[in-house]
């Protein structure tokens, strides 16, 4: 675990006083596979935070959510996870692609709990685990490098609903975005959206913002 701080982190350390916790923490919690319990921990959650890195250095987060147990751990040390039908931009797929570089974070709400996992990520254009995850454009795999688990302390209670009803089905089949029916997308969409869009009735964005915020995401 030598190189797990960087040198302007261990700035921040000793300005603040840290290094010895620092240092200590990674000792005791800081480890390059998951466990047993860490697995089942991930195979149970249903969304996750990532981050990536652009080519300019800029960093972006990224809500995925799934159904329980979208994210596979195939060993200690590998897991995956499906990309879907998203707003077409590719904004975390493309930083892949790039960079490699990733961090994803796990929560539970409802029993505060959370692992932070770092590594090496490649996206997977074809291949079993990819016709594994019905409707998935891509599919990424992850190396872990190093993962933790961190105080949840600051980690608010929370209650899950309902799942989206936009998960893709056993056969890949989702319903259309929102967004997609909106009147100024409807000359850059492909042509099944733009007939779905047409049959569902396309809206202004006035319209489309009026239902977001009052939650009507259909």
């Amino acid at each position: 675990m030598a190189d797990f701080f960087t040198p302007t982190q261990r700035q921040m350390q000793a300005e603040f006083n840290t290094t010895a916790l620092a240092d200590r923490i990674v000792e005791a919690v800081v480890t390059q596979t998951l466990t047993d319990d860490q697995t089942a921990f991930i195979h149970n959650r249903n969304m996750f935070f990532l981050s990536t890195i652009d080519e300019a250095g800029f960093p972006s987060c990224s809500y995925k959510g799934g159904a329980v147990g979208f994210v596979r751990v195939t060993n200690p040390g590998t897991l995956y996870f499906p990309n879907y039908d998203g707003n077409g931009m590719f904004m975390s797929m493309g930083n892949i692609q790039a960079q490699n570089k990733v961090g994803l974070l796990f929560v539970d709400f409802e029993t505060p709990q959370r692992i932070r996992i770092r590594g090496s990520a490649r996206c997977l254009r074809e291949g079993p685990m990819l016709d594994s995850y019905p409707g998935a454009s891509l599919v990424v795999e992850v190396s872990i490098e190093h993962l933790w688990v961190n105080c949840p302390r600051y980690v608010h209670k929370l209650k899950p609903i309902e799942e989206s009803p936009y998960l893709p089905n056993a056969s890949g089949s989702t319903a259309l975005a929102l967004w997609k029916r909106v009147d100024l997308l409807q000359d850059v969409l492909s042509d099944a959206d733009r007939a779905e869009a047409a049959s569902l009735g396309v809206i202004t964005i006035e319209d489309y913002d009026a239902k977001v915020l009052r939650g009507e995401v259909l």
